[in-house]
Parts: C-alpha cells; structure tokens; sequence
C-alpha cells in the first residue's frame, strides 16, 4: 500500500520547488541531530487522522532492535519546541518504541510550503481516506486561497477527481464516520450524495451497511427514490430506465464529477446536472466550454 502512488505525476520538489527529503538526508550540509521527543509536536496541517495501530506496533518493534533509518523532518516551533513536517509515523512509533529522541532534520519553511508538503507527502504515500484526502484538498483552497482547478493543476489530477471529493464533505457526519470507518466504500458515499431528498442519506447508509449492498444496487435505490420519493427507496410500479439511460447517466456522472439524472418522457427527456456550490457550478459550465463572461 505504502508504495502504491496515486497519479500524482511529478514529486514535491517539481510542485512546490521544496528540495526532496531523502536527498535532504544524504546531503552533508544539512546535520541530523537527535531532538528530544517531548520538544515536537506533529504537524498542525496533518490530514491523516487515522494511524493504524498494527502498523505503528510493528514500526515501534522495528525501532527497538534497530533504531530509526531515516531522520525525520522538523521546524522549530514560533510557540516552542519543533513541528514535524515528515515522519510522524516514525515519531509515534519511537514513543511507543519507548525512546526518549529521534534523529532529525531542521529546515526552515513557511507556514505555506510546511501545508503544501503535508499534504502531498501523505498523498504520495496513499495514506489517506477518501474523507482526510477531501480535507486535504478544502484546506489547500481554503488557507491556500486556491480554487479546484488550481488545486487539480498543482496535484495532476483531473478537476472532476477533486470535485468528487470535495462533495463528500457534504455527507451527514453520521455518514462520513461510515467512510472514515470503511463501512461505506467512497463509490457508496458518491451515490448517496445523488439523493434529492438529502434526509434519506442516513437511512439509506445503514441500509446499504446492513445489507452489504454494492454500489450497483444502491444507484438502483436512489435512482427509485428521486423519481419517487414517497417510496423511500422501496420498488413499486414505476417504469424502469434502460440499460442505455442508466449507463449515460454513469457515463456524464463521471465527466461532470457530480451526480446527473436522465428523466425520460416519451421519446423526449431532460437531463439535470447537480452542483453543489457556485464554484462547481462555474466549474461545470467550463467542462462544457459556456463562458459567461
């Protein structure tokens, strides 16, 4: 898992002009030092909020017989001590590893470029839930002042990879536990956000746990609730859409990033386009090349 990348393209130092960390450990003008565990603090721009223990028992087992290979990255504190910039794994691990330091590189950086590597070390690594990575990016717009297409230029994904995530903020936090916890896979998530009746989610995210439905299914049961929601998502006599209408819909869901529902009337139709806030909207008019201006 840990070697697995995610498309990104292009390493930290192409994106951010930040040189590369294990190369920072080999250069002999930078000196590893051996800071005191009780003077760090991790990373206040961290997106990971799940460690798996197994994994950081192991590292600490790993540590005790051979110590920590690779310095962790650190800044001092403007409050005090120092902040991680990379290796909190290892950090954690040493603790429970019961040592008392670590060794360590001191950079200096901004609080800019300290968010910037944040996020896409964990990014690279693909340590990340489909939940904290959609964190990852609203804080990158946010403290950053970037819009989604200046976050998918920046991380070499498409625009619609960052909107897909972004909308899963807007899930109930009963809801979103469910992803964090893996109950909830984020194609289920995604589904669910395509309910008109946005009161539904909960019960129809139990249900889906519950019943182990797959994304597949669900879509059936949303798609029957927004065209009949008295029905609560139980079948009735309501016409069935074609294997062709179901499978446009699929298809412009994945273009636009955002749920698109095909309503037929005979032999005509219309199609309706969801967005969620007015930045996905303008968004989705320039996927289809309207330029308002």
């Amino acid at each position: 898992m840990a070697n697995k990348k995610k498309g990104l393209g292009r390493g930290i130092d192409a994106l951010f002009d930040v040189p590369d960390f294990e190369e920072e450990v080999r250069n002999n003008d930078e000196r590893v030092e051996l800071i005191d565990l009780t003077e760090i603090r991790p990373n206040p721009y961290q997106p990971r909020r799940h460690f798996d223990e197994d994994a950081l028992n192991e590292l600490a087992a790993s540590i005790k017989v051979s110590g920590v290979l690779q310095p962790i990255i650190l800044r001092k504190s403007s409050v005090k001590g120092y902040e991680i910039i990379a290796g909190e794994r290892r950090f954690r691990a040493s603790k429970l590893a019961g040592k008392d330091s670590i060794p360590a590189i001191v950079r200096e950086l901004n609080e800019e470029v300290m968010m910037q590597v944040a996020i896409l070390e964990n990014l690279q690594r693909e340590d990340l839930t489909s939940l904290e990575e959609a964190e990852a990016y609203n804080m990158m717009m946010d403290k950053l002042s970037m819009t989604q297409e200046m976050v998918a230029e920046r991380l070499g994904k498409s625009r619609s990879y960052i909107a897909n995530h972004l909308r899963l903020l807007s899930l109930p936090e009963e809801v979103k536990k469910l992803v964090q916890e893996g109950k909830l896979s984020n194609g289920q998530a995604r589904t669910l956000l395509g309910l008109k009746d946005k009161s539904k989610i909960k019960k129809l995210a139990r249900r889906a746990v519950k019943e182990k439905l797959t994304v597949r299914q669900l879509e059936h049961l949303v798609a029957e609730a927004n065209q009949n929601p008295k029905t609560d998502g139980k079948k009735d006599n309501a016409p069935v859409k074609s294997v062709y209408i179901r499978k446009s819909e699929e298809l412009l869901t994945d273009k636009f990033g955002t749920s698109v529902i095909i309503r037929e009337k005979g032999d005509k139709g219309k199609i309706e386009i969801e967005y969620v806030s007015p930045d996905d909207l303008n968004r989705i008019l320039e996927e289809l090349n309207i330029d308002l201006n």
